[in-house]
Order: C-alpha cells, then structure tokens, then sequence
C-alpha cells in the first residue's frame, strides 16, 4: 500500500544550551487513507514527535528521515511543511489576542494557496463554509469573531483547532492529545469532526494517552512509543489491552 508518511530510524534532540535527545531511531510508516494511533507513557517523546514533524523551532533531527509523500519534510521551513498538507492540532492551543478567528483561518487558507498557485477563497465562499463548519463543532457566530483562543474554555479551544482543521483540509493531520481537557459531549463532537476527513487520499497520526478518543476516531493501527522509538505495534485491540494492563507490562515484553 502507498505510503503518506514515512519515518525512518528518526533520532532528534530537544534544548539548545543543552541538547537532550528524545526520539531514538524512530520508524513508522502510515499508508494513505490511514489512521494510526500512537500512545505511550509520559515523557516517551509522543509530543516531541508531532513538533519535530512540523518544524518546531528548537526540535532538532540529528538523523534519519522524514517523508510526506515522498518529499522530505526535514528539507522544508514550517510554512512549507503545512503548505504541502501537513497539519497539527495542538495539546495547548495558543491564544492570539487582536487576530479574530475568522480572520486567522482565511489568512492561513489564502497564504497556504498562494504557495500552490491556487486563487484565494472568495469571502461569500468562505464565509458559507465556515459557518456550515461551524455549526457541525457547535460553535456560534460570535466565538468565530473573538480573538483565537482568547477566554475559550479547553474544550472551545480544541473545538476550533478541529475548525480549523476543517476549514484548511489537510492532506495529513497530527491531533496531539485532542482528546485532553473534553467532556464527553465535547469528545463526540470533535471526533466527529474529524472523521469527516477520513478518506483514500489522507492520513492521521493521533496522539493520546487513552483508548477513549479511540471509541470514537477508529484507528487502523496502534503503537506504543517508550523512550523515543515504537516498542509495538498492532490493531485496536492493542489500546484496549493497554487501557486494561498499563503501559508497564508492554514496555517491559519489550526490553
């Protein structure tokens, strides 16, 4: 099968006075129209992973590789990375006071369609299309015109980071521990969200500490990172034994 992301003996450091190294030859591979789910204990550098494929500053690849669809993301600055369809939704949704959610999303969607050569979205045509968005997340009118994030419950603000998924479509999205901070209403909603961008020609990478988010975003595959590099890998019924034993009975088969 084709694959949409792939990783290859990944080794990365984090700190720039002091470099601490966080992933350790990570692999992974995630076909197109896939779903993969990664999930490990604190600290096993699930975070650094997303940040390091996006480009975060201060995340460096010491070596190995990093394919998006056979381009190397690792040769690219971030605004290329999320100009080729790459995606994060963040475990801490940064607050933007003075920049109105409306107008953060449709700069984002014409800049990134500048750098494809695409025409920019017309505002009769976006703003149809925000607002039918909107209305599947549960998000009113007047949460689109305040500033991004600012004075938004957690569970608000990963609501607009799936908007925002949404509304830019990416061609691969990382959600972060999306599931962090949401009740269970929020959960159905957001997971719904994103479901409505599975498809043949994307691919997911879901983080997260626990099998619930999984109830709802099914994945095709599961993986177990400790230490910075994937111990296991398997079906759903693997964050269902994870959910039921504790990461320490897996990380220990491992060793």
């Amino acid at each position: 099968m084709p694959v949409m992301l792939e990783l290859k003996d990944l080794i990365a450091s984090v700190g720039d006075d002091e470099p601490k190294t966080i992933l350790n030859g990570l692999s992974l591979n995630v076909p197109f129209g896939e779903v993969h789910a990664i999930m490990g204990p604190n600290g096993a550098g699930k975070s650094t992973l997303s940040y390091v494929l996006t480009g975060r500053h201060g995340y460096d690849v010491l070596s190995g590789k990093a394919l998006l669809d056979g381009d190397d993301l690792l040769e690219m600055d971030p605004e290329a990375r999320a100009a080729a369809g790459l995606f994060l939704s963040f475990q801490y949704p940064v607050e933007i006071p003075g920049v109105p959610v409306m107008t953060f999303v449709r700069t984002a969607m014409n800049a990134q369609r500048a750098v494809r050569g695409e025409p920019e979205i017309s505002a009769p045509d976006f703003i149809k299309q925000a607002r039918l968005v909107a209305n599947e997340l549960k998000l009113t009118p007047d949460m689109l015109m305040r500033p991004l994030n600012v004075g938004f419950s957690g569970g608000e603000k990963k609501r607009l980071e799936i908007f925002q998924m949404r509304m830019l479509e990416p061609r691969f999205a990382i959600l972060d521990e999306t599931d962090s901070g949401l009740d269970i209403d929020a959960l159905r909603t957001v997971a719904e969200g994103v479901n409505v961008l599975r498809d043949e020609k994307r691919g997911m990478l879901v983080i997260t500490h626990y099998q619930r988010l999984l109830d709802y975003i099914k994945p095709d595959k599961v993986h177990v990172l400790s230490a910075g590099r994937i111990i296991t890998s398997g079906g759903p019924e693997l964050a269902l034994r994870l959910e039921k034993e504790g990461y320490d009975g897996i990380v220990g088969e491992a060793a």
